[in-house]
């Protein structure tokens, strides 16, 4: 084959295989040096890189702060920590409402408070009721249901639910980076549980559909359990007593009470942490703390000291002192939701 006049062109089509060919091999070598990005939705910085070389650390077995699979324990927060809570937690909402569709067998209500304000319109936040009150509306809401029947009442609910200012379901107003974290931390042979202030059977409802944490690794407030027989049909009743509220320090009581271990990974929101954080990096315990900030008014909402729902002071306060990280909403990811 004579290329004559092609000669030149031919060699540089060869030229252009070759130099595509050259960059193909070196893409692929640098794939291997540098492996994907773990955390994409995270800006990079000194928060990034602190969780990433905590991880690396603990699952590098030549490392001295090398930790055993079934050690690496990570706790998170749910309400504020892993999806949105504002303008309010989002199990309080459902309470609301189930006294509103509750309301019809109990007429005495339009003259009992608090009921008579939820039903009249007149207080409609966590934070217009007192503990004492939260409470009584909370066993009303649940007692005498199955945790079955009271799972599915929470997932109807769900599904036609929509945040009042995002409108679309809450379980769509999930952070992106946190999914992202509970993703990596799981990949690298951490067991992931949901420490939270909520009813534990209104978070198993959709925790392993939403974040890929199964229900047993959901801990929560609760009511007391009856065991009940009916012509050898065996279930479990909620009681209107309160077995716990799973708030500061009853969350580390009830993580060593659940888990039996304590965990290496805690994530919070909220002063309501702080003790989970404590147990996680107090001085005779390796361990990581992480606090979300909220100040990212533009993408989600700005509170921390002044408000009283998910209210973060004194962790701000204790996270130097502690070595916490403070993980800024508007600074440390690129998105939200």
């Amino acid at each position: 084959m004579r290329l004559g006049k092609y000669f030149p062109l031919f060699v540089m089509m060869h030229l252009i295989i070759l130099s595509l060919a050259s960059t193909v091999a070196a893409n692929e070598e640098m794939s291997k040096i540098a492996p994907e990005d773990p955390l994409p939705s995270w800006n990079g910085g000194p928060t990034k890189a602190a969780i990433i070389s905590f991880v690396a650390n603990t699952t590098n077995e030549s490392h001295p702060e090398y930790v055993a699979p079934d050690d690496r324990i990570a706790t998170f927060d749910n309400d504020g920590t892993l999806w949105c809570e504002f303008p309010d937690y989002v199990p309080f909402l459902f309470m609301l409402d189930r006294i509103k569709v509750m309301a019809p067998e109990y007429p005495e209500w339009n003259d009992t408070e608090p009921f008579s304000s939820i039903l009249s319109g007149k207080r409609y936040s966590s934070a217009n009721f007192s503990v004492n009150e939260t409470m009584l509306i909370y066993v009303t809401t649940s007692a005498n249901l199955t945790p079955e029947e009271y799972m599915s009442l929470s997932a109807e609910w769900l599904n036609k639910s929509l945040h009042p200012r995002f409108g679309k379901p809450h379980t769509e107003c999930v952070y992106k980076p946190m999914l992202e974290l509970l993703s990596y931390l799981q990949s690298e042979g951490f067991k992931v549980y949901i420490v939270t202030g909520g009813d534990e059977d209104f978070v198993r409802t959709f925790s392993n559909e939403v974040y890929g944490i199964p229900p047993e690794q959901v801990i929560g407030s609760a009511l007391r359990l009856q065991f009940v027989e009916n012509n050898r049909n065996i279930s479990v009743v909620k009681l209107p007593q309160i077995q716990v509220f799973d708030d500061g320090q009853e969350k580390v009581e009830e993580i060593v009470q659940n888990i039996g271990k304590r965990p290496i990974f805690a994530y919070g929101n909220s002063d309501g942490d702080i003790p989970m954080l404590q147990f996680a990096t107090s001085a005779n315990h390796l361990g990581i703390g992480l606090l979300n900030h909220h100040d990212d008014p533009i993408r989600e909402y700005a509170y921390d000291r002044q408000l009283s729902m998910g209210k973060l002071d004194r962790g701000l306060d204790l996270a130097e002192e502690w070595g916490w990280q403070v993980v800024s909403m508007k600074d440390d990811w690129k998105e939200i939701f």
